[in-house]
């Protein structure tokens, strides 16, 4: 199909890069830690959360600023959590799937 046939999309979504970045930390994150970056996986994790946060008020999707403002204290480097064992283990790839579907379903209307 030539590119002249496509119709571009009326929506762009701002939080599918950051989304897809910190699910692949998270995802990654037993063997980083393990490898002495876990202050880097938090300081990533926390960011990301509140930049995915910041888009999905511009998108007017209040929901989920309420799921990353949570993330982002969970994973928060400054003041950390005492996490550790299978709860924390099991909440690890559970965000990173929240940040896949966030970053799917945040969009706003092009301009």
């Amino acid at each position: 199909m030539s590119k002249r046939g496509r119709v571009p999309s009326p929506y762009q979504r701002n939080a599918a890069a950051p989304g897809a970045v910190a699910a692949a930390a998270l995802f990654l994150a037993p063997v980083l830690t393990g490898a002495g970056w876990g202050p880097v996986v938090l300081f990533l994790t926390a960011i990301l959360a509140m930049i995915v946060g910041w888009f999905a008020v511009q998108a007017k999707q209040w929901w989920w600023v309420a799921v990353f403002a949570l993330i982002a204290v969970v994973w928060n480097p400054v003041f950390p959590l005492s996490f550790a064992g299978p709860v924390w283990g099991a909440a690890q790839p559970t965000a990173a799937v929240v940040f896949l579907v966030a970053g799917v379903t945040i969009r706003v209307r092009r301009s």
